[in-house]
């Protein structure tokens, strides 16, 4: 009676990865097509206004969309793992690219480097994304971690890194239109860029979820990580 059971199990363990690999695929084009309309939304409505915060964070979508192509890439081929290190490379120096942009433009604003007017587009943009980024990278996690791919894990941080922009842009352009405070928001994206390093060394040493699987624990995921992701 054992031996069927031990038969079925691998064919179910597969068709669920299979599953989730496709789930994978889907929340990637999801979250590119909406850093698409949220790039060409947030620049062109940035160089209207002058923001140079709205500019930013259109460039940061152009860099999600390159995060998440590089997931797209990697689970488009037979074999995802063998294409992991790659897509992690690439994520990894997205976000050194994201924290090197952030951080020259937020000095360069904060040294007086001009000052942008009042965006209702950008207001809107700022708090759809707000609600519309956290779900996506929950899904993604969730996803990425029973699957045990560190590059999708790494993909959703860089999604929720997006979320922390969303909120850094939010304040700091109703801030600039309440108060013509234009110091806020460079200021706190300055935080943001700290994060996105910490969060490209991590990708780059393929920490987003566990460098070696280990043996699974009571409420461990698929790369042997308990609640929060840690070994």
């Amino acid at each position: 009676m054992s031996a069927p059971l031990l038969q079925i199990q691998p064919a179910g363990l597969a068709a669920r990865r299979a599953l989730l690999a496709r789930r994978v695929r889907l929340l990637v084009a999801a979250t590119i097509t909406y850093n698409v309309v949220e790039a060409v939304v947030a620049i062109t409505a940035g160089a209207a206004a002058s923001s140079t915060a709205l500019i930013g964070f259109g460039l940061d979508s152009v860099i999600e969309v390159s995060s998440a192509a590089a997931v797209a890439w990697q689970f488009a081929g037979r074999d995802p793992e063998a294409r992991e290190k790659v897509a992690l490379r690439i994520i990894a120096v997205s976000f050194f690219a994201l924290a090197a942009y952030v951080t020259v433009e937020s000095v360069r604003a904060l040294a007086g480097g001009g000052e942008a007017g009042h965006s209702t587009v950008g207001l809107v943009l700022a708090a759809l994304s707000l609600l519309v980024m956290p779900v996506l990278s929950h899904a993604q996690r969730r996803a990425g971690r029973e699957l045990g791919s560190r590059s999708a894990v790494a993909d959703s941080r860089q999604t929720l890194l997006c979320t922390y922009l969303s909120a850094v842009l939010l304040v700091g352009l109703g801030l600039n239109s309440l108060f013509g405070w234009s110091w806020a928001d460079p200021l706190a994206a300055l935080v943001i860029a700290a994060v996105a390093v910490k969060e490209g060394r991590e990708a780059w040493r393929g920490d987003a979820c566990c460098a070696t699987p280990a043996p699974r624990a009571a409420g461990a995921d698929a790369c042997g990580c308990g609640p929060g992701c840690s070994p």
